[in-house]
């Protein structure tokens, strides 16, 4: 345990809350493999009070949830100190801890190369013994010189470069855990310690063969944990962004009252303001001022996004040209960044099953190991006493259950850092399982295959008064989130027929009741009258059985206002096709995907949008619980399906669906039920997506048949006597770095039509 890690563990605040559950994220260092990983979480999952407590081994981070009632902060992260680790709080730099241990790990890598040289020229001679004609005879006295100068040096490499073995071993033993490093510690000490002997005594000797196992594991964690690194960055991208300063105006509108302040500090309701070219420190609403914002992180846009008075800031976006002033609606964990970070987080700490029945068992895989290298040990007493011991450390050195357990988390992180670079957002974990065996692609029309954004072409007033009939939709249509209803608002709003403000003030217009009905419209009691504005469908609910909409209109987006008596007015609204959707469908089926359009408009508009799609099965006029059944029915049938959807009549199709995709501009419903957010609203992301999440799978794969097919060879080899223990100690760091690098191949690939512009 160093003294740095025990200082912060010390200085650690208490949990202190009244409420039961709190929860935190940490980043622990000093993680090796996968055994490390389980060690921790099962020794801090046993403190008393502790909930959950889960480590992602690549990022390094542990998501944790307690009852500060029961259990503090600090003294979880001291139990995490007395592992032999260090931890922080997620929102401290671990960069100087880092450099301090890749300085060092650099130093025992050198220590250990420079003794193997060394060494390993010491050796030769020796090697050279059996060979006459080369003149390999050696004196025992020139013999022996060698053997010390090779014990002398060796000594550094045991006592300095293979330290974190040593000290690993060490505390899984007093932990009743049987680690990765309990065998290396073994094989290390063992060689050592039979050479030693060996040299003053007679025998054979291996110190090359314990200083280049020391080497060759030491420079493959090395690599590996730069490219642990490399994985993670694309991971940690967003969390790369948090606003650290905040500007504030304690008595707004009063401009000489502002204080600068940390953006944590910031409270709901505080008056920001934001100078160009710097960090908008929260999530809150334009109040004054206009400018410009690069929200590419949080959403995809490539284009900076136009701010006015009244729209909505993202915390961590970039204001780019004009100073702004915002009021603060959602601050520190609230934030729409802090939500994104932490369903990635949590994501990426998510495991195959197959992946996690390995994990699981790696221990018990270690003390199997051990135990047949006793057995072949013993064995080979009774077949050659000499070479006994040699083959049983080959058969201790050639194993490595690291492979097996570094099969996933590289592949997870790339895949889940990689889809965040390029818009999709994977919330949950086994989201890229299920996407890597999607069959079938449901989409929604409205705000999915179409940008979302209508607009009303014709509104036309059926009703005497006109202005009335306009209040009346544009106070309905102010109800719901849905895209046709903004766009009625919108319109109504613009018409100025009416002041709706007036209106809505007007006893007259008291909204005495309102129901916003998922996929068919919205109905509500205002003054003496009941009005439906929505489908023609439903609002024929209420008997109006003698109109229709009009032939010119067939194939637009109709929306009707009327009473129990009468229609009052229609809109006739327009989206258009996302520029990217036909060729995003086509890519599906080139995939071999089942493409289906689930849509609540009339049958002639949805046909009209899955022929210029190319999309041939599609269904109309469909109420969420019909996209819900329609969606199990599917699935009864064995189809795995992934949901797009948009508005908040997706939601149930969206939580029954195998994976469900949100669009990144959708309702908020939508997106709490999704396992994915398509921040970016291109589809062919989302394709993209598809594509890598079968490409990590396939990856995951070739790393378990890897990891598995390697041991299944090595360890017979290794008790058959085939393997020197150098042979061994090669062949267990490579096995490991191998399914590391794998990983990488997942960073080169791109997403196609990427360049395309966004919907917005």
């Amino acid at each position: 345990m160093s003294d740095e890690a025990g200082a912060i563990a010390s200085s650690a605040q208490t949990a202190d809350s009244a409420t039961s559950s709190q929860v935190e994220l940490l980043s622990v260092a000093g993680i090796r493999c996968a055994a490390c990983v389980q060690l921790i979480e099962y020794r801090v999952s046993q403190l008393k009070g502790m909930e959950s407590f889960r480590i992602n081994p690549v990022s390094q981070k542990a998501q944790l949830r307690w009852d500060a009632n029961v259990l503090t902060l600090k003294q979880i992260i001291q139990s995490i100190v007395d592992l032999g680790y260090a931890a922080f709080p997620a929102n401290q730099s671990l960069t100087d801890y880092q450099a301090k241990e890749k300085k060092t790990a650099l130093w025992r890598l050198f220590v250990a190369g420079f003794a193997m040289m060394q060494v390993m020229m010491y050796a030769f001679p020796a090697y050279l013994v059996p060979v006459p004609e080369v003149g390999g005879d050696l004196s025992p006295d020139l013999d022996r010189l060698l053997k010390l100068a090779s014990l002398i040096i060796t000594l550094p490499v045991v006592g300095f470069s293979a330290l974190p073995f040593f000290r690993g071993a060490v505390r899984d033993l007093r932990h009743r855990f049987i680690g990765m490093d309990v065998p290396v510690s073994l094989g290390i000490l063992l060689t050592f310690f039979a050479s030693s002997w060996n040299t003053f005594y007679g025998g054979a000797v291996y110190f090359d063969s314990a200083i280049m196992f020391v080497f060759l594991l030491l420079g493959a964690r090395f690599i590996e944990s730069n490219v642990k690194r490399r994985t993670s960055a694309a991971l940690s991208v967003l969390t790369q962004i948090h606003p650290v300063k905040a500007y504030r105006f304690p008595e707004f509108p009063r401009r000489d009252t502002r204080q600068d302040c940390r953006a944590d500090e910031v409270k709901v309701g505080d008056f920001l303001f934001v100078p160009a070219g710097e960090q908008v420190p929260c999530d809150g609403i334009v109040v004054e001022g206009e400018s410009q914002c690069d929200e590419a992180l949080m959403t995809g846009e490539s284009h900076p996004v136009s701010k006015k008075h009244g729209d909505r800031l993202i915390g961590g976006s970039v204001n780019v040209h004009s100073p702004l002033v915002m009021r603060a609606e959602s601050v520190g964990s609230q934030t729409q960044l802090a939500n994104l970070i932490a369903m990635m987080e949590s994501a990426s700490m998510a495991k195959p099953k197959l992946v996690a029945i390995a994990d699981k068992h790696a221990s018990h895989f270690l003390l199997a190991i051990i135990l047949i290298a006793i057995i072949s040990a013993l064995v080979w007493t009774t077949i050659d006493s000499s070479r006994a011991f040699w083959i049983g450390i080959s058969v201790i050195v050639v194993t490595c259950p690291c492979a097996l357990s570094l099969a996933t988390p590289g592949v997870m992180s790339a895949t889940i850092g990689q889809l965040a670079k390029f818009g999709l957002l994977v919330t949950r974990g086994d989201a890229v399982e299920n996407l890597a065996n999607v069959t079938h692609v449901v989409f929604d029309k409205t705000g999915t295959l179409t940008f979302g954004k209508l607009k009303v072409l014709d509104a036309v007033f059926l009703a005497p008064n006109s202005s009335h009939a306009n209040a009346i939709a544009g106070l309905m249509s102010g109800l719901s989130s849905h895209p046709i209803a903004k766009a009625i608002h919108e319109d109504c709003v613009a018409r100025q027929l009416v002041e709706l403000e007036k209106h809505s003030n007007d006893n007259k217009f008291n909204i005495i009741r309102s129901d916003d009905r998922p996929g068919a419209g919205v109905e509500a009691t205002i003054g003496e009258l009941t009005y439906r504005l929505g489908s023609l469908s439903f609002v024929q609910e209420m008997h109006l059985v003698d109109w229709a909409i009009p032939f010119k209109y067939s194939d637009k987006t109709v929306s009707v206002l009327a009473d129990q008596h009468r229609v009052l007015a229609y809109f006739v609204m327009e989206d258009k096709l996302r520029l990217e959707a036909a060729s995003a469908v086509a890519e599906l089926h080139a995939d071999g995907k089942q493409v289906v359009l689930l849509s609540g408009d009339r049958p002639d508009v949805v046909q009209e949008v899955a022929a210029e799609c190319g999309i041939r099965m599609f269904k109309s006029e469909m109420s969420p619980s019909d996209k819900y059944e329609f969606i199990v029915e599917l699935q009864r049938q064995g189809a795995v399906v992934a949901m797009v959807g948009d508005g908040m009549n997706d939601g149930p199709a969206l939580s029954i669906a195998n994976v469900s995709v949100a669009m990144g501009q959708g309702a908020p419903i939508s997106q709490t039920r999704s396992d994915c957010l398509l921040m970016s609203n291109r589809l062919s992301d989302f394709c993209f997506g598809l594509q890598m999440a079968t490409k990590a799978y396939r990856l995951i794969k070739q790393n378990l048949a890897w990891a598995l097919l390697y041991n299944l060879i090595a360890i017979p080899a290794a008790v058959l006597g085939l393997l020197e223990p150098w042979h061994a100690a090669l062949g267990m760091s490579l096995s490991s770095l191998l399914v590391v690098v794998n990983g990488l191949r997942l960073l080169s690939m791109r997403p196609i039509d990427y360049d395309l512009p966004l919907a917005r």
